[in-house]
């Protein structure tokens, strides 16, 4: 049934997602201690999102479309929003103008503070592909709309579900309690997340060259953990590649791609840019290229332009 028995491993991740959230509603004294790993398992479940929308996880198409709202009920969103806004746009532009999820849309710097609000502001500009292809579906197909209308109930009548059953467990206070640090939090944390990664994978590349327009991580951990999401450059140049291929992609290519976009550990990479290069700013990273708002014809144009002071 999975066209790939690697994902055993995927589909083993998405049935415990719901096991640490039961464990939760049953004593909330353990919400403390697994809302952390419930954060984790939601994260895992965008990415394996991600990589099911590129390349299907089951060879039943019934069973993909019901993994894809389960997905969203820990994801923390519709899971078909990956294919406006990830599939036919980001991939399409990869960090230049007109996509949807650039880095530098009204900065080019690179710090804490445009790092973290990065998700709210891509959040509102995918809006747009989004409310575009469901309109488009709307109007020419009726059976993905169907889906579409599906995953949104599904992934709202689970929340609110989840909410009741809580509230009729532990009473209003506790209630939402244990229903935000256990379903709400989780949620909010794996859309935060995935889209922090994006901006991480592409800030300060050169979106114009062939190996340097994505940054990749290579610690054998983190990608264990989020199925080879750190192999960005070698997704990118093959996205409908299964994930467990990603490595390998990545080794072929690796001696052409810049040092600074092959960075092994993201835990140094965050705490050397966001805590230490405010204080020390060469430890920061640079605008590789001529950078996304001056692409390479824009430049030519501009050299064929007569110096005005001539």
């Amino acid at each position: 049934m999975l066209k790939n028995p690697a994902d055993r491993r995927t589909v083993l991740w998405v049935l415990l997602a719901p096991l640490f959230v039961g464990l939760q509603y049953a004593n909330p004294a353990w919400v403390p201690y697994l809302s952390p790993v419930s954060c984790y398992f939601a994260l895992a479940c965008g990415v394996i999102a991600h990589n099911h929308n590129h390349h299907q996880t089951f060879r039943d198409k019934s069973a993909n479309r019901w993994f894809s709202i389960w997905l969203s009920l820990f994801y923390g969103y519709p899971t078909f929003a990956w294919v406006p806004t990830h599939n036919l746009n980001h991939h399409r532009y990869v960090n230049r103008e007109g996509d949807a999820t650039i880095t530098w849309r009204f900065t080019n710097r690179h710090n804490a503070l445009v790092a973290v609000t990065y998700f709210f502001v891509s959040s509102y500009y995918q809006s747009k592909p989004i409310n575009d292809y469901i309109a488009n579906a709307k109007a020419k197909n009726p059976a993905l709309y169907r889906q579409i209308l599906l995953q949104y109930a599904c992934w709202i009548g689970a929340y609110v579900a989840m909410f009741s059953l809580a509230v009729v467990l532990h009473g209003w206070g506790q209630g939402l309690y244990v229903w935000g640090l256990s379903v709400g939090l989780p949620a909010f944390f794996a859309l935060w997340t995935i889209m922090l990664f994006n901006y991480d994978q592409h800030v300060h590349t050169n979106p114009f060259s062939e190996y340097d327009h994505s940054r990749s991580f290579t610690s054998t951990a983190v990608n264990y953990l989020l199925f080879n999401n750190g192999y960005h450059l070698a997704h990118h140049d093959n996205p409908g590649v299964h994930w467990t291929k990603l490595e390998a992609l990545h080794n072929e290519v690796a001696d052409k791609i810049h040092p600074s976009l092959k960075q092994k550990s993201l835990a140094w990479y965050w705490f050397k840019q966001y805590a230490l290069a405010p204080f020390f700013p060469s430890l920061g990273t640079v605008q590789l290229g001529p950078g996304p708002m001056n692409p390479p014809e824009r430049e030519l144009v501009a050299s064929l332009q007569p110096d005005p002071a001539e």
